[in-house]
């Protein structure tokens, strides 16, 4: 059974929207060099030791001595990357539109971490198992990012895996609509990450990241590990960030 992920930073009011809220203005970050963008350099960069920063906007977020951590629920999600001939890709799923919570909404694959599970990268690999059909021999490990602790006290750890050729989709159709992957240059140009901003009826402003690619509109905590991940390929190329 697979346990929702809620995003981080946002409460859903009664017909909200995510895909017609204003975007925020704001100066682009730089490029990554197109060598980021290549397994072999994402290999190597998680087998260095990197100093780098979580995004700001939602560091308090991602900071290990937050108390709020240990007291939290333990999920795990599964960033999959997949080499095709035109380029690497991120594998995602879309949520079935029956269901209660974030029905239709895109993730990653993933869920809360049982008792059996030995770890967040057990976790996630039972959860891309059972969500949609992917074999342990087929998804080859990289590294972990850090935590993130959403606002419904869930802490999503990510784990970034390449999957290997061979393996084959069979997802779980009472909770997965639609498996899709998307070019990880479309996810790492930082001109397509954008800041959305709510207007709560408590008069409280809320904010939330998205990338668009086709008809998908990939938001909240799932857009904040992509704009993560892109903070770490840069920090590993030397990229030069200037603070937002």
């Amino acid at each position: 059974m697979t346990h929702p992920i809620p995003s981080p930073g946002l409460i859903r009011p009664a017909g909200f929207d995510p895909t017609a809220q204003p975007i925020l203005p704001g100066a682009p970050l730089p490029p990554l060099p197109p060598e980021c963008l290549q397994l072999d350099y994402i290999r190597q960069a998680f087998a260095r030791s990197i100093d780098w920063r979580v995004e700001p906007l939602f560091a308090q977020a991602f900071l290990p001595d937050n108390p709020a951590l240990a007291q939290a629920r333990q999920a795990a999600v599964l960033m999959p990357l997949v080499q095709r001939d035109t380029g690497l890709h991120v594998l995602f799923t879309r949520r079935a539109a029956h269901l209660h919570d974030h029905a239709g909404q895109i993730s990653f694959p993933g869920g809360r971490i049982e008792s059996s599970d030995a770890d967040a990268v057990a976790a996630a690999i039972r959860e891309t198992r059972e969500e949609i059909g992917v074999d342990q021999r087929f998804v080859q490990i990289m590294g972990v990012q850090p935590a993130l602790l959403t606002t419904t006290r869930f802490v999503m750890t990510p784990v970034v895996g390449e999957l290997l050729p061979g393996f084959q989709i069979a997802a779980d159709q009472s909770e997965v609509a639609e498996v899709f992957e998307v070019p990880l240059g479309v996810l790492m140009d930082p001109t397509q990450h954008h800041l959305h901003q709510l207007q709560t009826s408590w008069g409280h402003g809320r904010c939330y990241f998205s990338v668009s690619w086709q008809s998908y509109f990939i938001w909240g905590a799932t857009a904040i590990l992509i704009r993560n991940f892109y903070y770490f390929l840069a920090a590993s190329a030397g990229v030069p960030i200037r603070a937002q």
